[in-house]
């Protein structure tokens, strides 16, 4: 399983929270759990969720959103300093479309906030 350290989530404002605040978060919520434990839950689901993607499942959270991997053609890309033209072989991206909850819930929040 890879290492979630880096895991960081983007906000709309610009602002990300790091896994690390996300723990604390969650610690806060649940002060009857170990913040470790809250650690090892959070990399465990982030690890079933890359390791379903690499075999090439989709994960549904219902709520949520369904993550996916689509793939990119082949294609012929530049290389930005020389501007040399560099193959760039097919690949999957992995894609995450959110669920009609979380939309709904996003765009109240947004309206709430104007």
């Amino acid at each position: 399983m890879k290492n979630w350290r880096n895991f960081g989530v983007v906000s709309s404002r610009g602002r990300s929270v790091i896994k690390s605040e996300l723990v604390q978060r969650m610690a806060a919520r649940n002060p009857h759990l170990y913040q470790r434990d809250i650690e090892m839950i959070i990399d465990a689901i982030l690890g079933e969720i890359a390791n379903a993607l690499a075999r090439g499942e989709r994960v549904e959270l219902r709520g949520f959103g369904a993550f996916s991997t689509k793939q990119r053609q082949a294609r012929t890309g530049r290389n930005p300093r020389t501007g040399d033209k560099v193959p760039v072989t097919e690949k999957l991206a992995p894609f995450f479309k959110t669920g009609k909850e979380m939309r709904e819930r996003l765009n109240r929040a947004a309206v709430e906030r104007v």
